[in-house]
């Protein structure tokens, strides 16, 4: 099992990773400012729980693989890459405004969280970083790897969930004052897309950037 001192030292570790500026934490600060804070939080929850799928591929040996495996690794990053590229060019065509109450917002959420949770799925640098990073604060010697594993998995999606959460909160404020008119709107959707889509070249391309 893990021990108190093991989850505290992994959280402090954690946290301070999940602040660090990467794509992923872009990513939700652009849907928040540019679709608002229901949008921004939806953006959240996909790439946290996102986090389970890279936890069991870690457990499996599926991380492993994608690093053994140059092709594998390339596959996986270019269909990450042509992914966010997708996603930035269809913000970038609609100008996208805030994600309205009632069903329709309810449906654009839920859209948002699918593919916040396949554009997170579909980083091999998470897998990568899951792999190197956990074994860090695995206890060999306690057995059960794949337990703690999942024990620290678990706390790390729940604390991305708090952190990007938070993004999302203050994101969705400055959204909701950007988009006060339908002129602002429109120009924060299109430079949001124009964001995705570096997201994703740069994802294609980390050496260029």
């Amino acid at each position: 099992m893990v021990t108190l001192s093991q989850l505290a030292l992994f959280s402090a570790a954690s946290l301070l990773l999940i602040f660090t500026p990467g794509p992923d934490i872009i990513y939700v600060m652009t849907r928040g400012i540019a679709q608002g804070r229901r949008a921004a939080l939806a953006a959240a929850a996909g790439f946290g729980l996102g986090n389970f799928a890279h936890t069991f591929f870690a457990v499996v040996g599926l991380s492993a693989l994608i690093k053994s495996s140059a092709t594998a690794f390339a596959c996986v990053k270019y269909a990450g890459a042509a992914y966010l590229f997708y996603i930035g060019i269809k913000l970038l065509r609609s100008g996208a405004a805030l994600v309205p109450e009632g069903s329709a917002g309810d449906l654009a959420c839920r859209t948002i969280f699918r593919q916040s949770i396949l554009a997170n799925i579909m980083n091999p640098k998470v897998a990568l970083f899951f792999l190197a990073f956990f074994p860090q604060f695995i206890e060999f010697g306690r057995g059960q790897v794949a337990l703690q594993m999942l024990i620290l998995g678990s706390t790390f999606v729940v604390l991305t969930l708090l952190g990007f959460g938070l993004v999302a909160l203050c994101s969705g404020e400055i959204g909701r004052w950007l988009n006060r008119s339908a002129t602002g709107g429109a120009r924060v959707g299109q430079l949001a897309g124009c964001v995705l889509m570096g997201l994703g070249l740069k994802l294609a391309w980390p050496e260029r950037w």
